[in-house]
């Protein structure tokens, strides 16, 4: 029986925002929950009812263009601004200070920006998954188009006609019985063998055309085990029937705007962080952290064993008590 805290709604930043609220409210530095793509607040589910119980504040929105949260129709509204602007927004409608963000996958990118662009608001930050890596050189979907070709999901989702979008659109429940799954223990990625390309460190022969791996997926020839309960898995499948992936997407189609607007940004991150990496993540393997060290001085790192890239709902019990004793421990 999944068991989540009451959803509550803010006007924030432009938008409506929904959101969970758990653990006592007189904890001082809560910790924000940023899900990944495409994933929903529900993908923090254990680690919610995780902190809360253990007396951390725990606050887990669904973010701009995902599952309660307004859509906008514009793709610039998808923008680094804001996104960090929307969780500025959340902290001050709760009327908090400060607090730790803790993010996964596409959430990582967002809670690494935080204290570069409101280091005031920013108590320490959290990567599962997701490194923080120094600008890019060039712009990064030429970076991955070189890296990884033309089908690589990423330069496919800069297509103005939107095809990826109708591909998922049409085969929902594919796309979440091909995603969460355990990677095959005889299948795990090597480490990257060059820089990782803007934050994804995949080496060059994994299959990162997401589209058609979708399109031809086919479940009764699928070996690997699902890290969801049909109960668990509905709960997408029924969200991403009702909102599709365009707004998900559309933070991918910002990552040209995002490099650009970010040439005068310094890239040091001044908090206490942490770094939760994932053996057998294929696309942001543990190698894509490596020198994070040179610009987050006050870093620690902690490898997941036998986890794939859903790390937090692989192996949520490891997840939550990492967060838990780290939270703990650097902010008492």
């Amino acid at each position: 029986m999944i068991t989540m805290p009451p959803q509550q709604f803010a006007d924030v930043n432009g938008i409506r925002m929904g959101y969970y609220d758990a653990g006592p409210k007189t904890d001082a530095i809560p910790m924000v929950l940023c899900h990944g793509w495409p994933e929903i607040a529900f993908s923090w589910r254990h680690q919610i009812k995780a902190l809360s119980d253990a007396g951390i504040r725990v606050i887990a929105p669904d973010q701009r263009g995902y599952g309660a949260t307004s859509r906008p129709e514009a793709v610039e509204d998808y923008d680094l601004e804001h996104l960090t602007g929307d969780l500025v927004g959340l902290l001050d409608h709760l009327k908090i200070d400060k607090a730790i963000f803790v993010g996964h996958d596409w959430g990582g990118f967002v809670v690494w920006q935080m204290p570069l662009r409101h280091p005031d608001r920013v108590a320490g930050v959290v990567g599962v998954n997701t490194p923080h890596m120094p600008r890019a050189p060039i712009d990064p979907i030429a970076l991955f188009r070189k890296r990884f070709g033309d089908s690589m999901y990423i330069v496919q989702f800069q297509d103005p006609a939107r095809e990826p979008d109708k591909i998922f659109g049409g085969r929902v429940r594919e796309l979440f019985e091909a995603f969460m799954k355990k990677p095959l223990p005889a299948r795990k990625p090597e480490a990257a063998r060059e820089a990782p390309a803007a934050g994804v460190g995949a080496a060059a022969g994994v299959n990162l055309a997401f589209p058609q791996m979708v399109a031809a997926y086919d479940v009764t020839k699928d070996p690997r085990k699902p890290i969801l309960s049909a109960e668990e898995m509905q709960v997408f499948i029924d969200t991403f029937t009702r909102t599709g992936f365009t707004g998900g997407i559309n933070w991918y189609r910002n990552m040209t705007r995002n490099w650009e607007r970010s040439a005068d940004l310094d890239p040091v991150v001044r908090v206490p962080s942490l770094m939760i990496m994932a053996e057998n993540d294929a696309v942001l393997p543990p190698a894509a952290a490596d020198g994070m060290e040179a610009i987050v001085p006050d870093l620690e790192k902690y490898l997941v064993r036998d986890s794939g890239h859903w790390t937090q709902q692989e192996q949520p019990e490891e997840v939550s008590r990492v967060l838990i004793a780290w939270r703990k421990k650097r902010f008492g």
